[in-house]
C-alpha cells in the first residue's frame, strides 16, 4: 500500500469518525460528504466527477471555512486544465472567505506570475515587420503589471507561511520586489 493510498484511507477513517461524533446538522453533514467525494474523485484524477461533488458541497454548504477549501479545490482544479482565469476566479473568491490560505495567495500568484512569462514572450518574438515597438512596450508593460501582481501575492502567502515557498522567495529577492521578507 502506497503512503497516498494510506493517507487516503486515515482521512477517510477520521472523516467518518467526525462525522458520526460530531453535532452537525443533516445538511451539513451531506456538504461534507460531497466535499469528501470531490476530493476522491481528484485523486483520481475524474475531475468532472470532483467538479460536480465541489459544487454540491458549495450548495449545502454554509460555513464559510469549509466553502473556502471546497473553492480553492475547484481552483486547483481548473489550473490543473489550464483555465487559468477560471482557476483564478475560484482562488480569489476562497481567500475572500478565508484570507489566511497561503496556498491559494501561492497559486494566485504562480498564474499571474506564469501570464507575466508569456507576455515576455510575446515581446521577444519574432515578428513580421508590421511589428510597432508600441506593440512590444505593450507586452513588456502588461508583463511587468504581472510580475508585480505576483510578487504581491507571493508576498503574502510568505507572510502566512514564511517556511514554505522558498523559489517564491528567491523570485522576489532576483527581481527587487522582496519588501521586507526578513522580518517574517
Amino acid at each position: 500500500m502506497g503512503v497516498r493510498n494510506f493517507i487516503d484511507r486515515v482521512f477517510t477513517v477520521i472523516s467518518d469518525l467526525i462525522l458520526k461524533l460530531l453535532p452537525a446538522s443533516k445538511q451539513e453533514k451531506q456538504a461534507f460528504a460531497y466535499y469528501k467525494a470531490g476530493m476522491a474523485a481528484q485523486a483520481e484524477g475524474d475531475y468532472a466527477e470532483a467538479l460536480e461533488n465541489y459544487y454540491e458541497s458549495l450548495y449545502l454548504d454554509e460555513d464559510q471555512y469549509d466553502r473556502s477549501y471546497t473553492l480553492y479545490n475547484i481552483g486547483l482544479i481548473y489550473g490543473k486544465n489550464e483555465n487559468y482565469p477560471r482557476a483564478l476566479e475560484y482562488y480569489h473568491q476562497a481567500v475572500s472567505l478565508n484570507s489566511n490560505l497561503p496556498q491559494a495567495l501561492n497559486n494566485i500568484a504562480a498564474i499571474y506570475h506564469r501570464q507575466g512569462l508569456l507576455a515576455l514572450e510575446m515581446a521577444s518574438q519574432d515578428y513580421d515587420s508590421a511589428m510597432e515597438i508600441s506593440e512590444e512596450y505593450e507586452y513588456v508593460e502588461l508583463a511587468k503589471g504581472l510580475f508585480d501582481k505576483a510578487a504581491e501575492y507571493w508576498y503574502q502567502a510568505l507572510k502566512l507561511a514564511p517556511d514554505n515557498y522558498p523559489r517564491a522567495r528567491n523570485w522576489l529577492r532576483i527581481t527587487g520586489r522582496a519588501k521586507s521578507l526578513e522580518s517574517f
